[in-house]
């Protein structure tokens, strides 16, 4: 008997072997998808059109914002700009019409400050569900000459990484097991856990915009499941080179480590919406630190691209690649 596939991202192997067979014979088609490649690109002349599709299945507290947050961070690593959304939800039995209302309004509030417009989607009651799933498309646009994307990685290019790790995986911990989380943190720590979602916040929007006006930024990702051990790894096979990285020199702020040591959670493979990972060119990774400092966003330098095959490597030796997120075998472990 086949062993069923655990909660999470499929495999990468796996992943890779479906996404080789996706037709993609259109010439419109700009970019196609990739292990790595979290968005799509349609070429429609002068301008192109970014499409990004995520779902949120850990949160249930702030659902609607958290959906619109996570899929604009995606969108930003390409320098698109978001523009329209197409919104599903598939509600549990349990809800009710006020729950819906809650939830969409949370959406639209979220669309409203980034001035984005809501087009269509699906909303249904869908049996068998113990909580929301949403999940959005988000469509932007880039001028040709601005679009960013994971290929563009070079060798030589530093590594950078801005805020710390895992701000979302924080959050969610917070929010989803603040009893256990109560037993070693303060309440006064709990409710700054649980307000990472803001502060430092999981949108990586404003750091994408400095980081690319200010220099030559060659590649960006957003830090999802797995959190930045599966995010390095996602990058390198983008761009088809290897990523050297010095662990030691990724930030993890100090409430996050406690969350993280509370509940027996690697920080470097928990879901880390918030940080943004990015290479850019060393004559212009000064610059681009220097213009995120000036915002007040903390911009480490953790490594470098190397020639030499696409893989996530320390000076020790190859960099773990999670089999799954650390978040994901928490809300197993809590499953009845």
């Amino acid at each position: 008997m086949t062993a069923a596939l655990p909660t999470g991202k499929l495999p990468p192997a796996l992943l890779a072997r479906l996404l080789s067979r996706a037709p993609t014979n259109d010439p419109a088609v700009f970019l196609p998808p990739g292990p790595g490649l979290d968005c799509a690109v349609l070429d429609l002349g002068a301008r192109l059109l970014v499409l990004k599709s995520d779902p949120i299945t850990f949160a249930t507290d702030a659902i609607g914002w958290y959906l619109v947050q996570i899929n604009v961070n995606d969108l930003a690593t390409t320098g698109a700009v978001p523009r329209w959304l197409l919104l599903t939800m598939l509600l549990p039995e349990s809800c009710s019409s006020v729950q819906v209302e809650a939830w969409a309004e949370q959406v639209y509030a979220a669309c409203r400050a980034l001035r984005i417009n809501v087009i269509g989607g699906h909303t249904e009651i869908t049996h068998g569900l113990s909580r929301p799933i949403l999940s959005g498309t988000l469509i932007g646009e880039v001028a040709r000459d601005r679009l960013i994307t994971p290929r563009g990685a070079q060798p030589g290019d530093c590594v950078l990484l801005t805020k710390g790790v895992p701000i979302e995986g924080t959050a969610l911990a917070a929010r989803e097991f603040a009893p256990r989380l109560s037993q070693a943190l303060s309440p006064a720590e709990l409710a700054d856990a649980q307000a990472y979602l803001t502060q430092p916040g999981i949108s990586v929007l404003r750091d994408a915009q400095i980081a690319a006006a200010a220099g030559a930024v060659t590649a960006m990702h957003d830090p999802t499941e797995g959190g930045l051990l599966s995010a390095l790894w996602e990058l390198a096979e983008a761009s088809g080179h290897t990523l050297l990285v010095d662990p030691a020199s990724v930030p993890v702020p100090p409430l996050a480590a406690r969350v993280c040591a509370a509940l027996g959670l690697d920080p470097l493979a928990t879901i880390a919406s918030g940080a943004l990972l990015l290479t850019a060119a060393p004559g212009d990774a000064p610059a681009i630190r220097a213009a995120l400092g000036a915002a007040g966003i903390l911009c480490a330098h953790i490594g470098a691209v190397r020639a030499g095959p696409p893989e996530a490597r320390s000076a020790a030796g190859l960099l773990p690649r999670p089999a799954r997120d650390e978040i994901a075998r928490l809300f197993d472990s809590a499953a009845p």
